[in-house]
């Protein structure tokens, strides 16, 4: 007897699974580190499934996430300024304005340090609003 092996499911940008927990998890983290946060869904296109990208701001825009086959990207605005003693920006280091965080399949990021990351977005856009 000849038993069909299920298939696997896709792992592209569009799948759920780990992704899609993670950008559940990280979210969460945000509305809790600013519960003024203003969560939208921008740049609707065919290569994130016409579903956007996730932008949370508040006095302009503090982060985005994006899923990737590799990981999952949360991208802040003016990252660079930011101060990140814990040293949770590993990606787009090279840039001068912009600082991500790559989260791959398995790993956790330091609550504590992100929300601290969020409320210093925050309160850097509305120091430049005042």
């Amino acid at each position: 007897m000849k038993v069909a092996k299920a298939k696997p499911k896709a792992k592209g940008r569009d799948s759920g699974g780990w992704r899609e927990e993670t950008l559940a998890r990280m979210r969460a983290l945000i509305l809790e580190a600013d519960p003024g946060m203003i969560e939208e869904r921008k740049w609707r296109k065919a290569s994130n499934g016409m579903a956007g990208v996730p932008v949370w701001s508040h006095h302009g825009i503090v982060c985005t996430g994006e899923s990737y086959k590799q990981a999952v990207k949360f991208t802040f605005a003016h990252g660079a300024s930011l101060p990140d003693p814990s040293r949770l920006f590993n990606s787009s280091l090279e840039g001068g304005t912009r600082r991500a965080i790559d989260i791959h399949e398995g790993e956790t990021v330091n609550a504590a340090a992100f929300k601290a990351l969020v409320k210093a977005a925050v309160a850097e856009n509305a120091a430049k609003k005042a």
